[in-house]
């Protein structure tokens, strides 16, 4: 691989990162946009147990060939690049910007969903109980799952199991899946603490890493298994999900002694909140035109 083609690879895994970065925007969209997508999903697919019976044979360069190492590294190297980089950032805009942030979150899911959903054509009645389906699973995950989750290692680990399998699926990003386990700032903070060397942030983020390791060898072919046989109810049930969880996101969920809807009436920041919203919803938006026209 030449070194032009490595450059371009980790510039398009920083573009990735720096998505996946944010809830609502998908690092696949990213992928897809750059004419990667197909290549890095065979690689994640490739990470399996023919991968592992390699590793423990110590056939080395067969390993390499088989997970199409060089562009798997290119591509992550971008991609840790990009988070390390969009961390503090991301942690500074929550604490100073929070109902700004959170609009902008709003924004980005509620048009992801959207996205989602245009896909979806002749709707039957059946799509209509599916999409329910997946809200009420949505608010039901979000309201039942505490502001404060677990920072047990096993919750961790769970966490980079299940943020991985997001890189898969259409329209939804791993910060999504960590958002609704409320362990997205927690992640944020640990990447930022682990470039000062802190060695629980590094053991943090050494079992995230294994739990995204397992998740793939155990959840990406019962994924695929899904779009391929029930590609429809899948996509509407993720849909559904989606909109659900939009009760996580809420941006004056930080409101705890009044009902965060009455909260809103005389926040000087709704102005600035709403703004954010649509240029969320607007960044998606553009992102999939870029993507269509990406395949013309």
């Amino acid at each position: 691989m030449k070194l032009k083609e490595i450059i371009t690879l980790v510039l398009k895994g920083i573009a990735m990162g720096a998505a996946n970065s944010v809830p609502g925007v998908s690092g696949g969209t990213i992928a897809f946009i750059t004419g990667i997508y197909e290549r890095f999903v065979n690689c994640l697919n490739n990470v399996n147990s023919e991968a592992v019976k390699l590793l423990f044979k110590g056939r080395f360069k067969e390993l390499w060939q088989h997970i199409d190492g060089n562009f798997l590294c290119a591509i992550l190297g971008g991609v840790l690049i990009a988070m390390f980089s969009f961390a503090k950032l991301m942690l500074i805009l929550l604490a100073d910007y929070s109902i700004q942030t959170w609009a902008f979150f709003f924004g980005l899911i509620i048009a992801s969903s959207i996205i989602m959903l245009s896909g979806i054509s002749k709707w039957r009645f059946t799509d209509v109980l599916w999409l329910i389906f997946g809200g009420i699973l949505g608010v039901a995950v979000c309201t039942m799952t505490p502001m404060e989750t677990p920072d047990g290692l096993w919750f961790i680990f769970l966490c980079g199991a299940l943020s991985i399998c997001a890189m898969i699926l259409p329209g939804i990003s791993g910060s999504f899946i960590l958002l609704v386990m409320g362990k997205y700032e927690y992640i944020m903070e640990q990447i930022t603490a682990v470039l000062s060397f802190d060695s629980h942030a590094i053991l943090v983020l050494s079992v995230f890493g294994l739990g995204c390791v397992v998740g793939i060898l155990a959840f990406a072919k019962l994924l695929h298994w899904l779009l391929a046989h029930w590609e429809r109810q899948t996509m509407i049930v993720l849909s559904g999900f989606v909109l659900g969880s939009l009760v996580k996101v809420w941006p004056w969920n930080s409101y705890v002694a009044v009902d965060p809807l009455l909260g809103t009436a005389n926040d000087p920041h709704i102005a600035a909140a709403v703004i954010w919203c649509i240029a969320g919803a607007a960044l998606v938006l553009g992102l999939e035109w870029a993507g269509k026209h990406s395949q013309e």
